[in-house]
């Protein structure tokens, strides 16, 4: 099996992206080859019969948007071209711009297409995509709305090897964190209402908030941290900035409680983590519904935006018996451990290469 992997950045120190480096590395034993193209590299650490190639994002910052977009375009076709005799499939992560340049020409030149895409958005593009792809895959139904026979579910994959607990039996729960990219989509301001609430009732709790503004959002964050400061709030609540992907394994195990706010469509990939180092997750996003067990959905799920009902949750939960939050925190581990993990999602989509290859 001979890869064409393009996807948006390959670099172990990236907050957000670094987790795709763990991919190429489950791929590598898989595969002949993989020809790796990214729009960004930084660090990486692979095997041999990888190779790594940057479409140039790192040295276009200081040109213009229209300079960088052809800049870009033309290394894509340059490099799709140079090796297209060493890849028969070409596995796109996300970025439907991708199979929309190329995906003419791979079908020309009789390459087979898998689009990965798993967002709760569904652009005209994608719909493009899906059309010159012969197959999509996706971690959930709620995270690829489109109707084709094309679309298979595959879930989503965790390394638990890498983001495992390092006392299950702990079971301080005064910390919560929060850990993503800070932008309005994230209704950081739902859990500091939340936080204030705890506060004002006696207990004592306290939340650190890990990540940075999403490019554009950078007001947003400054209007949730003077929130912080309106409502009092300073020595509860903690903005620690954003940390690579590899070290937050050892963030997660300070923590107890993990709590995403993002509305139903999207597939955090951070929850999926913090449950595999055994942290009990408060979610409102209703595909979490078919992650979490059937007992634990009125627990751990409040209602989309709201503070109190997400205070009320919180507060039931300190008061359990210690029993039982044991037997939670090992439910979050083992429902990973079952069914999101990395080796399991690789072999599905492996599956798929190997399917579509003989098709």
């Amino acid at each position: 099996m001979r890869l064409l992997v393009l996807t948006q950045k390959i670099d172990l120190d990236d907050d957000l992206l670094g987790f795709f480096h763990g991919w190429l590395l489950k791929l590598a034993p898989r595969a002949q080859n993989i020809i790796a193209l990214a729009l960004g590299v930084g660090r990486y650490d692979l095997p041999n019969n990888i190779k790594v190639f940057s479409l140039g994002k790192e040295s276009a910052d200081g040109n213009s948007g229209i300079i960088k977009k052809l800049k870009y375009t033309i290394n894509f076709y340059r490099l799709i071209w140079r090796f297209k005799k060493d890849y028969d499939i070409v596995f796109v992560h996300m970025n439907v711009e991708y199979v929309l340049l190329g995906g003419l020409l791979w079908r020309l030149w009789r390459k087979k297409i898998v689009l990965w895409y798993a967002h709760y958005k569904n652009p005209l593009k994608l719909k493009l995509a899906v059309v010159l792809a012969h197959r999509v895959v996706t971690s959930t139904a709620l995270a690829c709305r489109i109707n084709s026979e094309k679309l298979s579910i595959l879930q989503q994959g965790i390394d638990t090897e890498k983001f495992k607990p390092e006392n299950i039996e702990n079971l301080s729960l005064n910390k919560i964190l929060f850990l993503g990219r800070i932008s309005p989509v994230k209704k950081l301001e739902v859990l500091i209402g939340a936080i204030k609430i705890l506060a004002n009732s006696g207990t004592k709790i306290l939340l650190d908030v890990l990540g940075e503004p999403a490019p554009g959002n950078e007001e947003y964050f400054k209007g949730v941290k003077n929130l912080v400061q309106k409502l009092g709030l300073e020595r509860e609540i903690n903005f620690l900035g954003r940390v690579p992907n590899f070290q937050t394994p050892q963030i997660y195990r300070r923590h107890s409680i993990f709590v995403n706010l993002t509305s139903s469509g999207s597939f955090d990939k951070t929850m999926l983590e913090a449950m595999s180092c055994g942290l009990i997750i408060f979610v409102s996003n209703r595909v979490f519904k078919e992650v979490l067990p059937p007992d634990l959905h009125k627990v751990l799920m409040f209602r989309e935006g709201d503070s109190r009902d997400l205070a009320d949750k919180i507060s039931k939960l300190l008061v359990l018996e210690p029993q039982r939050l044991r037997e939670i925190k090992k439910q979050m581990r083992e429902s990973i451990v079952k069914n999101q993990n990395l080796d399991r999602l690789i072999e599905k989509l492996v599956g798929q290469f190997k399917e579509i290859n003989h098709e």
